[in-house]
C-alpha cells in the first residue's frame, strides 16, 4: 500500500514539475524571448486628459524633423559579445553636451523620437541605442534594464573617448527609465550629470508580477519563480537580482522621476518607492491625469519647462 501511494504522490509531482516547466518556457516566450508580440495590462485610454493644441503641434513638428534626419550608426560589442547598435545625432554646436535616450519593453530607437528635438535645439549631441534584443542590436532576450546597464557604461565610454562628450545625461522611458535607475547605481564617469526616468518600475520581479496578477489572474508563485529560473539558465538572470529600487540606493547623480497618476501598467506606487529609495539630489512629479509614458504627450509645455530646470541645474552651458 505504501509503495502504491509513493508511486502515486510521485506521478503527481512529476506531473506538477512538467506543468511548471511548461508554464515557465511559455511566460519566457511571452515576456522575455525577442521578438514576440504581447499584451501588455495597461490603462485605458480614456484615463489620459486630451493634450492642448500647442502641446500637439510641439511633438508633431518634433516628429517630422526626426523624420527626416539622418542620423549616424553608431556600434559597440558588449561584454557577452553582443553588437548593439545606436543612431547618433552630431550637433553642429560641439557643446560637449550629450543626452543618452532609453526606449521602452519591446520598443526601438524611435520610439523616443518626441525627445529628441527638445535637445538637439539646446545643443546637445543625442545617442539613442537599440538595447540588446531590439530594434537593430543583437541578443535574443529581453534584460529589462539589467544586462543594458552595463551596455550603458560601455556607451558612455565610447562617448567620453571619441565624442568629446564633456556633459552627458540620461533619460529613459519605462523599460529605459529602470535602466537608467540600474545604471544610476554603477561607478559612473564625473562626466554624467544627471539622470531623468519617466514612468520605471522597482524591479523586474515586482513588475512582472503586476502583469500577471492583471493579465492572467495568476498569483506569482509559483509560476514566477519557475520562469525566473528558466530566465536565469537562458538568459543570465533573476528577476529578483534585477532591481532598479535597490540600483538607486547608491546613486550620487542628480535624478528627476517622472510618473503619471493614472499608470495602470507601471503602478504609479514604484514611483514614491524609486524616489524614497534614492541616494543624491533627487526631485518627484507625480503628473495629474497621465498614464503610461503620457507625460510629455499630455503636459508638453510644462514637461519641457520642469525638464529645462533639471537640466539648468546640472548641466553647465
Amino acid at each position: 500500500m505504501k509503495k502504491k501511494i509513493g508511486i502515486i504522490g510521485g506521478s503527481i509531482f512529476t506531473i506538477l514539475v512538467v506543468v511548471l516547466l511548461i508554464g515557465g518556457n511559455y511566460f519566457y516566450s511571452e515576456g522575455i524571448k525577442r521578438g514576440t508580440e504581447v499584451e501588455l495590462h495597461t490603462e485605458l485610454e480614456s484615463v489620459n486628459r486630451e493634450a492642448t493644441q500647442t502641446a500637439l503641434s510641439i511633438i508633431e513638428e518634433a516628429e517630422e524633423w526626426y523624420s527626416i534626419q539622418n542620423p549616424v550608426e553608431l556600434e559597440i560589442v558588449s561584454y557577452d559579445d553582443l553588437r548593439l547598435k545606436a543612431g547618433f545625432f552630431d550637433n553642429e554646436a560641439e557643446t560637449g553636451k550629450v543626452v543618452i535616450l532609453a526606449h521602452g519593453y519591446r520598443g526601438t530607437r524611435d520610439h523616443m523620437d518626441d525627445l529628441v528635438k527638445f535637445y538637439y535645439d539646446q545643443g546637445f549631441d543625442v545617442l539613442m541605442p537599440d538595447s540588446r534584443g531590439h530594434g537593430k542590436s543583437e541578443g535574443d532576450y529581453i534584460g529589462y534594464g539589467w544586462h543594458d546597464r552595463l551596455d550603458y557604461l560601455t556607451w558612455i565610454d565610447l562617448l567620453i573617448e571619441e565624442h568629446d562628450a564633456e556633459q552627458i545625461l540620461l533619460h529613459g522611458n519605462s523599460m529605459g527609465a529602470s535602466l537608467v535607475l540600474m545604471t544610476s547605481g554603477e561607478e559612473l564617469p564625473d562626466e554624467v550629470k544627471g539622470i531623468i526616468a519617466d514612468s520605471g518600475y522597482t524591479s523586474v520581479k515586482e513588475e512582472l508580477k503586476h502583469q500577471l496578477k492583471h493579465l492572467y489572474h495568476l498569483p506569482s508563485f509559483p509560476i514566477l519563480d519557475v520562469t525566473s529560473m528558466i530566465t536565469k539558465v537562458r538568459a543570465g538572470y533573476f528577476f529578483g537580482e534585477a532591481s532598479a529600487v535597490e540600483q538607486v540606493k547608491k546613486n550620487t547623480k542628480p535624478l528627476f522621476i517622472i510618473h503619471g497618476d493614472a499608470d495602470e501598467l507601471v503602478p504609479t506606487e514604484m514611483a514614491y518607492e524609486l524616489y524614497e529609495a534614492a541616494g543624491g539630489e533627487k526631485e518627484l512629479w507625480i503628473v495629474p491625469n497621465a498614464g503610461h509614458t503620457k507625460a510629455y504627450s499630455i503636459a508638453t509645455e510644462e514637461f519641457q519647462s520642469r525638464l529645462q530646470l533639471f537640466i539648468d541645474k546640472t548641466i553647465d552651458n
